[in-house]
């Protein structure tokens, strides 16, 4: 991680002008800042950078002596003149320190210009001091000092040497400070050590404000960010639960280790606050007379630890302090003091409902706390903040000294906005603690049970228990419709397995009815949000229609986030029956709206179907390390993690790294289960069959679509299957069960009849080519695939393209009279779009296929030499073997004789200068790149 010492507060370029000035008047660089702005980083650059003059003096004062600057030895010239002491920039550890006054006794007599620098100043001794002072007064001609301090310490205001300085009259005196960072440089710093991407909107700003701008502190609190667990992304409310950094700690409490009882008291109050108060509000917190608080104030100010904003109040000079003397304050005497907090905030104007109910729970004033609390969470959730409100809302629960009716009302607050704010583990422990509460009416109940119900399904994955928790609280909450139909519409969803379609379906138009019946305005936002999805997902005509009736625009807040939702899950159906033109403006519209109103899952929903929709389409650039953050901020284990891994997944086997495709369908990820969403249950088949296919091992493939086959079956959304059915048809056809594939198709092509899904066309026609492959009818084989392939490119799909190309030349090449020209054509398409996705396994099947084509044409004689270079055949041979395929893959993927491939690996380790396998990969790439 960088310094901040450049941007607008970089002072560097000036002070190298003035010091490398060749007039013959002396020079005086007085350079101030606070502790941690960076004054060292930018006198070792300029150091490090080298310098015109010698160096007679380079050092730093501590309190402990002086210290060698380092950067010093490359400073020097090579011949420095005789009167000159340089200091080595990494003296031995047994050398002794620099004599100051020594050196600067010399200075006086110097005949050439001389550079001096001294850091901190204020901490040399007064011997120092002076004899500085009397360098400074009597400067030989050609002087260039640089003195820096902190203004915060000096002993007198403004006087770095103690007292003030007589410069000669043609000296040139310039004062520099090096100001905090601006945002724009924070944000920079953030981004530099933290990644683009991984940090909230309100982040960057937040962290600016609590590290007051100043460089160390910045650079602390990301370090302490980026040493986390995991590249998660990052919020404001993370931020505020960091403590302060050890170097800012030590300083400040080391700064009021020598202040009296009333400064302890009025920093002691503003570390409760743990936010600016004016005078009088610091005072009453502290419980000091109106003298003593002044006293107390004046003291904290003068060692810079409190200070005034500006605006009539007073706080940290760097906010994110506060945490530090927080943690030394005595027990009691905190919370007397949070006591008199909440009085003091409860006065303001508008009160700060979430700061009065800390205060309140940390004074353990019960009486309030429940209003304070549910004004603020009904605050945070309006704005959406729900993130704020669950923080709230936990901490308050672990209250022991609240009612249990109280705690029931909070718990079911928590519920509402952890579906929301992406919580789930605590929340789901709480609930079903609480549901199994033989004393609750049923009516309370339900609603907690139904919030649980809405949790297990879009967050936890957790499906079985999810219905049977939903159909119960539709029991429960008989006479409240309202929440009956939420629960309805939850289990209307065909998305999640459980029931049929038509269950579904029959769940969806008893919530319609409950919601009509509630009046409820929100409730009948929810319920259509989801009969859109459904709509959609099934592949209704008139779903379209529904999407535009979704209320986006409503002056409800809760309304636009159901809205945002059903956009979002809408796009995701839209992704898996192939409309992707309309995905595309389906996400752009739905995450908008999910990131203005707060509604984080939906958000998170629409970001992981876009990276199955970039898959789809051919976006694959930069595709891979999207979907490795996704899984990493959310947990492999995780549902939100699931659409990621199949992408990674997908894009693995197209490469031929199939160690990592068996790694993205294996425990935990989500793709390992039988039993998750539908849709992507049968696209992970689809991966599985195809990976078995491509090992040759057929029976695990047909076992495989065989299972997937009758999920789909006992499900009913038979659009879902276009992925799956290509790929399961030749699964058995390959096993010798032509038959029970026919009647598949058949099946699959009765059930999707007048279904709106444009992936259906194309599918249908590559399950009837590999029916025609199999009967042994080339010729409709090549004109089904191509029919397929044409299919694909309209949507557009062209990995699929290019594989519909791919079997459509082969079966041509089978074919007796096939023209030439189109089967090379067929697979030079093929090969182009493979090689522009990087599907490196694929299009080097494919490639293998044109040679074979090429070979029935005349070549020239003889053999071209590489040299040292990889030969075409060398470079897939390396490729394929660096993904992790073994040398009886890579000839069954190239048509060649293992023996043939063992001596391509051997080259290409040879030329390429690999120690492994596993090394040819990455260099293969190097070679390839100019």
């Amino acid at each position: 991680m960088t310094g901040a010492t450049g941007g607008t507060g970089d002072r560097g370029p000036a002070i190298r002008r003035l010091l490398e000035s060749e007039a013959r008047h002396p020079v005086v660089v007085l350079l101030s800042g606070t502790a941690g702005a960076g004054r060292t980083r930018l006198v070792n650059r300029l150091l490090d950078q080298g310098c015109r003059w010698p160096v007679g003096l380079a050092v730093r004062f501590t309190r402990h002596g002086p210290r060698p600057l380092d950067g010093t030895a490359r400073a020097t010239p090579a011949r420095a003149p005789e009167n000159t002491q340089a200091v080595s920039a990494a003296p031995d550890a047994e050398a002794p320190p620099p004599d100051p006054g020594t050196a600067l006794e010399e200075l006086l007599s110097a005949r050439t210009p001389t550079l001096l620098v001294v850091e901190d100043v204020h901490l040399a001794p007064e011997p120092v001091r002076l004899a500085l002072r009397r360098l400074l007064e009597l400067a030989p001609p050609g002087l260039r000092a640089l003195l820096t301090f902190r203004p915060e310490e000096l002993p007198l205001a403004g006087l770095p040497l103690g007292m003030a300085v007589e410069y000669p009259g043609d000296a040139e005196i310039v004062r520099f400070c090096l100001p905090p960072l601006t945002e724009d440089e924070v944000r920079a710093l953030a981004e530099e050590a933290l990644g683009e991407g991984r940090c909230e909107p309100r982040f960057t700003e937040r962290l600016w404000r609590r590290g007051a701008g100043v460089p160390q502190v910045v650079v602390d609190l990301l370090r302490m960010l980026r040493d986390g667990d995991g590249p998660r992304r990052l919020t404001s409310l993370e931020l505020d639960a960091l403590p302060s950094p050890p170097r800012l700690a030590e300083l400040v409490l080391g700064r009021l280790a020598a202040l009296d009882e009333r400064a302890w008291a009025m920093v002691s109050a503003a570390a409760v606050l743990d936010e600016p108060a004016t005078v009088e509000e610091l005072r009453e917190v502290a419980d000091l007379e109106p003298s003593a608080a002044r006293a107390g104030l004046l003291a904290a100010d003068r060692a810079s630890v409190l200070g005034e904003r500006g605006d009539g109040r007073c706080g940290f000079t760097v906010p994110v302090a506060a945490s530090a003397v927080y943690e030394v304050v005595p027990g009691p005497v905190r919370r007397e003091a949070h006591a008199r907090a909440a009085r003091v905030l409860a006065r303001r104007q508008p009160v700060d409902w979430a700061a009065l109910a800390r205060h309140r729970r940390a004074g353990g004033q019960v009486r309030g706390l429940l209003r304070a609390v549910e004004r603020a969470v009904e605050e945070a959730s309006a704005a959406g903040e729900h993130q704020l409100a669950i923080r709230l809302l936990e901490e308050t629960l672990e209250h022991s000294a609240l009612p249990r009716e109280q705690r029931t009302r909070l718990v079911l607050l928590l519920a509402r906005n952890a579906v929301v704010g992406l919580r789930d583990d605590e929340t789901v422990r709480v609930l079903r603690r609480l549901v199994a509460d033989v004393f609750l009416p049923d009516q309370l109940r339900g609603e907690m049970r139904l919030e649980l119900g809405l949790l297990l399904t879009s967050q936890a994955g957790l499906f079985e228990e999810s219905r049977v928790q939903l159909a119960r609280a539709t029991e429960e909450l008989r006479e409240r419709p309202g929440l009956a139909a939420r629960a309805m519409s939850s289990l209307a969803m065909p998305y999640w397995p459980g029931g049929t379609l038509a269950e579904n379906l029959r769940w969806i138009e008893r919530a319609l009815a409950a919601a009509k019946e509630s009046g409820d305005l929100v409730v009948q936002a929810a319920v259509q949000a989801n009969r859109t999805a459904i709509l959609v997902n099934i592949g209704d005509p008139d779903a379209w229609e529904e999407v535009e009736r979704l209320p986006w625009d409503s002056e409800e807040l809760a309304c636009r986030q159901h809205a945002a939702r059903g956009m979002c899950n809408s796009a995701d159906g839209a992704v898996w029956i192939g409309w992707y033109e309309r995905a595309y403006e389906l996400l752009d519209r739905g995450r908008d709206l999910a990131a203005r109103t707060g509604a984080a899952h939906a958000e998170r929903t629409g970001w992981s179907t876009t990276l199955l929709l970039d898959w789809a389409t051919g976006r694959w650039a930069g595709l891979v390390e999207r979907a490795r953050t996704q899984v990493n901020e959310a947990g492999e284990g995780s549902l939100a993690a699931s659409d990621a891994q199949l992408v990674l997944g997908r894009i693995a086997l197209a490469r031929g790294e199939w160690v990592v495709v068996e790694q993205c369908l294996a425990p935990p990820s989500v793709l390992a289960l039988s039993s998750g969403a539908v849709p992507l249950m049968a696209a992970a088949s689809s991966l599985r069959i195809r990976l078995a296919l491509a090992r040759q091992d057929e029976e695990s493939a047909a076992a495989e679509a065989e299972d997937a086959w009758a999920r789909v079956r006992e499900k009913g959304v038979w659009v879902w299957a276009t992925e799956l059915a290509p790929w399961a048809v030749e699964a058995l056809i390959r096993v010798d069960r032509a038959g029970l594939a026919q009647e598949w198709v058949t099946e699959y092509r009765t059930e999707v009849a007048g279904r709106s899904a444009p992936n259906v066309a194309p599918a249908l026609a590559m399950c009837r080519a590999m029916l025609a492959e199999g009967e042994g009818d080339p010729e409709a084989a090549t004109r089904l695939f191509r029919e397929a392939a044409a299919g694909y490119r309209t949507l557009p799909r062209p990995y699929d393209t290019a594989l519909c190309l791919e079997r459509a030349a082969r079966c041509a090449l089978e074919a007796e009279g096939a023209p030439p020209g189109a089967v090379g054509d067929d697979l030079a398409e093929a090969v182009e779009l493979l090689d522009r996705l990087g599907a490196s396994w694929d299009a080097a099947r494919a490639r293998a296929a044109l040679r074979t084509r090429h070979q029935l044409e005349p070549r020239p004689p003889g053999r071209p030499g590489y040299g040292m270079e990889l030969s075409p055949r060398e470079r897939e041979v390396a490729t394929l073997a660096g993904g992790g395929l073994t040398n009886r893959e890579i000839a069954a993927t190239l048509h060649l004789s293992s023996r043939t491939v063992e001596q391509h690996v051997a080259r290409a380790l040879r030329k390429l200068g690999a120690e492994s396998r596993q090394d040819l990969s990455r260099l293969t790439e190097q070679e390839r790149t100019p």
